[in-house]
């Protein structure tokens, strides 16, 4: 039986944690280097019971269950056999980051189901002991500086399987649960071969058994060479046909392209998505991102039917579904004629490195003097402005007080990642409110994404039209910090918790009215209908209300930080669970 600390309280026995796991995290703690600091955040135990107040540790029964930390600039070599009595983990997520030496050990890990290290410099072969992790369902391995050859995967369990951009060699092996993965997971690895890249593997010859039969090999090769030689001069007139018919193509497509039409911005108004240009040879294509394989084009993007999504303060964002059934969100970026190309081109590099789970991904962008277009993911669910405010006739499914924690906690997890990776900019987020909060439901939970992030760079000029521009500081014309996002967060919480938007007509200033109703003691005036009839939960929604207030405080310095938040809402979903809240 595995020791563990454990703490009498009101004759309930609370686990307080497992040394051994603490033990085995801690060499992993003093030998990384990254954006958090580690070594001050995670001390005393890493689980009490299912919370964790260790950044990117989450806790089920005081066992660590999940190891999350993604682009924070991880530095370092995984310490050897660091997960090892770590057995109740289910995932293990260091992507984007700069981890080197070889792959982390994960034998006996039977709980594991999710193993993300994209992004990183991890050299060496796969460790055969991936093979037998009975539960793994996702192993994403991509852009690294992998080696060696593809051990044969045969879970069943195993639905997600990316080994792209490394230096894998060698034939993919025919296993059945290989056999379901298509190009994407293994492209960009010039040493391998198989079905699913359609480049068949070499068998070389056997030796030959006499000197007499080396020579018949010899004339025939050289046969074999002429022949070839001819036949490799027809290729190159082929290809070369091929490219300049491909390139006239284009060039039609792209003079075509400014008689293509969007849906209507407006009543006898209709929005075209691609700017012509005078010189249709310069025009730029579309730019993908380092991890993105381009899998359509311009042209394809400008044939896409589209619809539009909605209007806000950076342009008008469409659904596009492309002629082979993928659906993106496409940003034409507008209100930005007086920014040099370059400026933008920059912005949108630094931006399309960011990746984490609760931020919308950037797949492409398009830049031309007179277009700009960013592709993003598509979310499917809608924002939470809409589920919050929707219509609420009959038919309406409301949206519970638990769902509304989880998508503020992902909220607050989305803006630290954005902090840390945007740690130069004054104001990272900028425009965030409840339309910047993408929803969507796998198996009845709520995930949030942010959007629009990381544009006031570009538009300094706009900054009183962005979310911020409620802050105090920007309508005293003071100097905006990291602080003015911790106000819109707190507007956020206050819309949430009573199901008023900011502006609406009977409540000008929501946090004015807040502080109103708190002082005059009308408590359950608060919250939202929706909510009000969950009586559990009215103690964590006061203290929400706190929380609110908290950060929408006029001083900035008087707002806590973004850590601190995280940490309230994690205390406060964790009585949540431990009262059985539904």
């Amino acid at each position: 039986m595995v020791e563990s600390e454990e703490v009498v309280k009101s004759d309930i026995t609370i686990q307080e944690f497992y040394h051994e796991e603490r033990d085995a995290l801690i060499p992993f703690r003093d030998s990384m280097k990254s954006d958090y600091y580690l070594h001050g955040n995670w001390t005393g135990p890493p689980c009490r019971n299912n919370m964790s107040r260790w950044i990117g540790i989450s806790c089920i029964n005081s066992h660590v269950t999940e190891l999350t930390l993604e682009s924070i600039n991880l530095t370092g070599s995984l310490p050897v056999g660091f997960l090892q009595n770590v057995t109740f983990l289910s995932k293990l997520s260091f992507r984007n980051n700069s981890l080197t030496g070889v792959l982390p050990n994960l034998t006996n890990l039977t709980h594991l189901e999710s193993v993300f290290l994209s992004g990183n410099r991890f050299s060496g072969r796969i460790p055969l002991d991936y093979i037998h992790l009975p539960n793994l369902i996702a192993l994403e391995l991509q852009e690294n500086e992998i080696t060696g050859t593809i051990p044969p995967f045969d879970q069943e369990s195993l639905t997600a399987l990316n080994l792209s951009y490394n230096r894998l060699s060698g034939p993919i092996p025919e296993t059945k649960v290989v056999e379901r993965f298509g190009s994407s997971s293994f492209d960009h690895n010039p040493g391998l071969c198989g079905k699913p890249l359609d480049i068949p593997c070499v068998v070389s010859p056997p030796p030959s058994p006499s000197e007499n039969k080396k020579k018949r090999l010899k004339a025939w090769g050289i046969e074999l060479i002429a022949a070839a030689a001819a036949i490799m001069l027809l290729l190159v007139i082929f290809c070369l046909f091929c490219c300049y018919k491909r390139i006239q193509g284009k060039k039609e497509k792209k003079e075509a392209a400014e008689k293509h039409r969007y849906p209507n911005e407006g009543v006898g108004k209709k929005a075209q998505w691609s700017g012509s240009t005078d010189d249709q040879e310069k025009a730029a294509d579309l730019e993908f991102f380092h991890n993105h394989k381009p899998v359509f084009d311009l042209d394809e993007l400008l044939q896409a039917s589209a619809k539009i999504l909605g209007k806000g303060t950076l342009g008008i964002t469409y659904k596009a579904t492309l002629e082979s059934g993928l659906v993106v969100a496409v940003k034409r970026v507008k209100e930005i004629d007086s920014l040099t190309e370059k400026e933008f081109v920059h912005q949108m590099h630094l931006l399309g490195k960011l990746r984490h789970e609760n931020l919308v991904e950037m797949i492409s962008f398009y830049c031309t003097k007179d277009e700009k277009l960013v592709i993003y993911e598509f979310v499917q669910d809608g924002s939470l402005f809409e589920l919050l405010h929707g219509s609420r006739g009959i038919g309406r499914i409301p949206l519970n007080w638990t769902t509304r924690l989880q998508i503020l906690k992902d909220v607050a997890k989305g803006l630290i990642v954005l902090h840390q990776s945007l740690s130069s900019q004054k104001v990272p987020h900028g425009n965030l409110k409840s339309s910047n909060v993408l929803v969507y439901f796998t198996n009845e939970t709520a995930h949030a994404k942010l959007s629009d992030y990381g544009y006031l760079p570009l538009l300094p000029s706009l900054k009183s039209t962005f979310a911020i521009g409620k802050c105090p500081e920007v309508i005293e014309g003071k100097k905006t910090t990291h602080k003015s996002d911790v106000y819109c967060f707190g507007v956020l919480l206050l819309e949430v918790l009573t199901g008023k938007p900011p502006g609406d007509d009977n409540h000008e200033d929501l946090t004015n009215w807040v502080r109103g109703v708190v002082d005059s003691d009308w408590s359950m005036d608060l919250f939202d209908l929706e909510i009000l009839g969950e009586k559990d939960g009215h103690d964590d929604m006061l203290k929400i209300a706190e929380l609110a207030l908290e950060c929408t405080e006029a001083l900035p310095e008087r707002r806590p930080n973004l850590t601190q938040i995280l940490t309230r809402l994690e205390e406060i979903q964790y009585r949540q669970v431990s009262i059985g809240v539904n």
